[in-house]
């Protein structure tokens, strides 16, 4: 088992060093993309629709259809880990894994649609709403998100 750990840990030493994405996720994975100004403010926003299965299920199809966050985030939710993506194509930050519950737990709903809304700067994230989505779809897509961290 010893021998196991630390190779291991030397794999994702060198991996880190190399460049190569390590666990799929940004070294910042915590960190807030709304700027300090409006967090406050994003951060009281609720979503307006219960998690039901209908509201999930809508969200699910923008996810995977109109609003192709698949293309991202991939379709099990998991950014690069899920291996839907090639990291050479991404300026920035990698995706979002939608599947890491203490990231889930960092985020309040009002702060993900407001990167929706708004997009994220220094990251390929553009804004989607008025132009690919309604408000009212961003925050079913919202839903769906949100049940990713419950599978």
């Amino acid at each position: 088992m010893h021998r196991y750990r630390l190779f291991t840990v030397c794999m994702v030493a060198a991996l880190g060093s190399w460049g190569i994405p390590v666990f799929g996720a940004d070294e910042a994975v915590l960190k807030p993309r709304v700027p300090i100004d409006q967090i406050e403010e994003a951060r009281i926003w609720t979503n307006p629709f219960p998690a039901t299965e209908e509201n999930i299920e809508k969200g699910k199809r923008l996810f995977h259809g109109k609003a192709f966050c698949v293309t991202c985030h991939g379709k099990d939710g998991k950014g690069l880990l899920g291996g839907d993506i090639d990291p050479a194509s991404l300026k920035g930050p990698l995706p979002r894994d939608f599947t890491d519950r203490e990231w889930q737990a960092a985020r309040t709903d009002g702060e993900l649609f407001w990167i929706v809304k708004n997009g994220s700067k220094g990251t390929a994230m553009a804004s989607f709403i008025p132009l690919v989505l309604t408000e009212e779809e961003a925050w079913q897509v919202l839903r769906y998100v949100r049940s990713f961290s419950q599978q």
